[in-house]
């Protein structure tokens, strides 16, 4: 199955500041480990990321490379792997087609991994929009509290995805683990 990740406040420490630089970049304990055990388990790993402060000028696609590089050999050294990444750089008022919510980077996703459809796989994220775009994709959406997931989770409660079922969890290793393990995914209580 592919199991498609936001990367800020998903995979990696995320405070609603830009991330400029690697040694900025920390990956949220657990989350490594809980991509190597999907990947250890025959899923597929895919990264959908905004990165609007490459359009801010706050780092370049270099700066960009070398944290998606970290994050690569973090994850390798665990035994698992990433299928590709996609990432937006446009500011949010470029007018474009692959920043979240729209699905932009998700059909670059399902077209890099010769997929017909997203039908099936799951999108994990900790904002409305990482939800949104995985829903109108065809994925099913998982909401992780960390990031900003316990303000989406708070926010959901009164103005909820029409027709959309989000899981949630408290963090991708707690995903990872109730994924594996068959339990399903869970509702909001």
């Amino acid at each position: 199955m592919l199991i498609i990740l936001d990367r800020d406040g998903v995979i990696n420490e995320y405070d609603g500041n830009y991330i400029c630089s690697v040694d900025d970049w920390h990956p949220i304990p657990g989350s490594i480990e809980a991509m190597a055990r999907l990947c250890k388990a025959g899923h597929r790993i895919a990264i959908a990321t905004n990165q609007s402060g490459i359009a801010r000028g706050f780092y370049g696609t270099d700066v960009l490379d070398r944290m998606h590089d970290k994050l690569q050999r973090l994850l390798t050294a665990q035994g698992g792997s990433i299928s590709f990444i996609a990432y937006c750089p446009h500011h949010p008022d470029d007018g474009c087609d692959c920043r979240k919510p729209l699905t932009g980077l998700l059909e670059q996703i399902r077209n890099h991994l010769h997929l017909t459809t997203l039908k099936g796989a799951i999108m994990v994220g900790d904002s409305r929009k990482d939800l949104e775009a995985g829903f109108a994709a065809s994925c099913q959406p998982v909401l992780v509290r960390t990031g900003n997931g316990k303000d989406t989770e708070h926010h959901l409660k009164t103005r909820p995805i029409p027709g959309a079922n989000v899981a949630i969890y408290d963090n991708l290793g707690v995903f990872s683990d109730a994924f594996l393990l068959g339990s399903g995914l869970e509702k909001p209580s």
